[in-house]
Order: structure tokens, then sequence, then C-alpha cells
């Protein structure tokens, strides 16, 4: 069901303040940047061998991750897990009685599909599901 941890998202004020140090103290490199306006964020994700460090910026004061920051301050948002076949596991977590955010994949950063698992069903952690390329 899950292959890997595709990246940990980290809720951030300032992509600009930020990068440097995860790409010059901490040594990771940097694999872009976009805008997810359909999520009010901008992303920079940074490699961390076969894992990303997704750092997000919140574009909007009505972001999800903008509300996040007010609520808890910056620091980790979610965990993503890497899949295969996104819509086989949404079902089957769905079948299995899980909370679902998104029970139909969504248009994610960099290519991917996404849908989110509600923290009520995972033990408090906000848990991402993504597949490459679609």
């Amino acid at each position: 069901m899950l292959t890997k941890i595709n990246h940990i998202g980290v809720a951030v004020k300032s992509l600009n303040d930020t990068i440097p140090f995860y790409q010059d103290t901490l040594g990771m490199t940097l694999a872009g940047i976009e805008e997810v306006s359909e999520q009010k964020v901008r992303v920079a994700m940074l490699q961390i061998g076969e894992s990303m460090i997704e750092l997000l910026e919140p574009t909007s004061a009505e972001s999800p991750i903008a509300t996040f920051i007010d609520k808890n301050g910056c620091g980790i948002h979610h965990i993503a897990y890497e899949v295969d076949d996104i819509e086989k596991v949404i079902a089957k977590l769905l079948g299995e009685g899980a909370r679902m955010i998104d029970e139909k994949p969504r248009q994610g950063a960099h290519g991917t599909s996404i849908a989110f698992i509600h923290p009520k069903s995972s033990n408090g952690v906000l848990t991402e599901l993504c597949q490459a390329g679609h």
C-alpha cells in the first residue's frame, strides 16, 4: 500500500528566510519552488536521500497553512507517504472506516495526485497520500 515516506511538510512564514537553513546549513538540495494556487501556498521541495522536506509558505491569510501557523506556529504540518495507486488506497481506507479529508485525489505540487487522511483517523497526525506523475 505505502511505498516510502515521500516528504515531511513543514509550515513556514517565509521560504526566502527558511530555505538557507535547509540548503546551506543542512546541505539539502533544492529541487524546486512552485505555487499551488488552489491550496494558497508556495512550496519548496528539498531533497534528502530518497525523501523530501516540503516547506509550505502561505500566499494568503485564508490559506490552510496560514491558519495552521496562527494556531500552532511554524513547524511540522504533515507527513506524506508515496503510493502506487492512490484511488485504490483511498477506497481501502474508506472501506475500513477511515475519515478522509479528500475522498478523491486532487492535484498537488510537482504533478502529483494527493489526498489527505483526517488526523482523527491517524492518531492526530495529518497524513498525506501522494502518487507521482498524475
